[in-house]
């Protein structure tokens, strides 16, 4: 949930001021959190306190009835109904608030059905239904990975993503240039962009930076490619910290209760590998002093294998960029 809110927030200065730069300013005063992270607090909150999803994001987006860049058009008017009802839609509004259910259920098939329950107050198209579920499961899919082995969603992401596809029937292998710099604000426009970039990324602000540098809805594709490039890579706790200076105090409140309900939700980078550092040989010391000189060396041995094998591995997933 917190790599949507993040990704928002990121790709927010870059909504109507699109840019390619990859390397763009990462945070600064111009950005803040939009429609995408209301409703994705509001999903929350709803999770929390056993609301009707409508009626929370209703009340949530009318606590900030002025966010940056606004509400859209329908959207706004469900926004300032004092009857809202649904309007049929299939844009990617449905898929960007969707994440904090793929963190809440344990079961697949609940999951599936609550993520189609996020959609349904505004977005029922079939399309808007589809997009909130396939962000949901693929979040889901990687958290399963991470449950068994920490870390171990990294090796699977075309797993991953090839489940997602079977799920929607997306076509996910188009060329760049059919999606660069074009703003599109549907599910089947927008979902299918998100799983490509995630199969070519090699750690959170990686994937985060290629959603917003690809010059189309940045904050809108920022938080769906960050809600699942959390789940399979973590994020740094800097950067936790760093984002939640935007957030006001009821939202913090939402995400600290979040976290408590469900610890696993929150996903710390501890191990540094998919973020371009590492730990020192210091970090291995218990080891040194439990199971003798040794085994202590074999241990970081093998560990130090590892971490370069992973390393590889995204190196060769960073190269399809090329040919993208």
């Amino acid at each position: 949930m917190l790599g949507a809110i993040i990704g928002d927030i990121v790709g927010s200065r870059w909504e109507f001021n699109p840019t390619n730069d990859y390397h763009f300013e990462w945070l600064s005063k111009e950005n803040s959190f939009t429609d995408d992270t209301i409703c994705t607090i509001a999903v929350a909150d709803a999770l929390l306190h056993e609301r009707d999803f409508g009626d929370a994001m209703h009340d949530w987006c009318n606590r900030y009835p002025y966010p940056m860049g606004g509400y859209g058009g329908r959207f706004a008017v469900w926004v300032h109904s004092s009857h809202p009802v649904p309007y049929n839609s299939f844009g990617n509004g449905a898929a960007m608030r969707v994440s904090p259910v793929a963190h809440w259920f344990n079961d697949e098939q609940q999951m599936l059905e609550a993520s189609a329950a996020t959609a349904l107050p505004t977005h029922n198209h079939p399309e808007g239904v589809k997009g909130a579920q396939t962000v949901a499961l693929a979040i889901f899919k990687a958290m399963q990975y991470n449950r068994h082995c920490y870390q171990e969603a990294p090796k699977h992401i075309d797993e991953i993503i090839n489940d997602c596809v079977a799920f929607s029937g997306y076509d996910i292998d188009m060329p760049k240039s059919s999606v660069q710099n074009r703003f599109d604000e549907t599910c089947q426009g927008t979902v299918p962009v998100a799983l490509k970039i995630i199969s070519l990324s090699t750690c959170f602000e990686d994937a985060v930076r290629l959603a917003v540098s690809l010059g189309a809805d940045a904050d809108t594709l920022g938080a769906i490619v960050g809600s699942i490039a959390e789940a399979i890579w973590g994020i740094p706790f800097k950067m936790r910290r760093d984002i939640e200076a935007y957030l006001p105090g009821e939202m913090q409140d939402v995400l600290v209760a979040f976290l408590r309900a469900r610890p696993a939700s929150f996903k710390p980078l501890i191990d540094t590998t998919y973020g371009g550092d590492d730990f020192s040989d210091v970090s291995w010391d218990a080891l040194y002093d439990i199971e003798g000189k040794e085994a202590y060396e074999q241990q970081m041995n093998e560990a130090k294998a590892e971490k370069e094998n992973r390393r590889m591995q995204m190196l060769e997933r960073g190269k399809a960029r090329l040919t993208w």
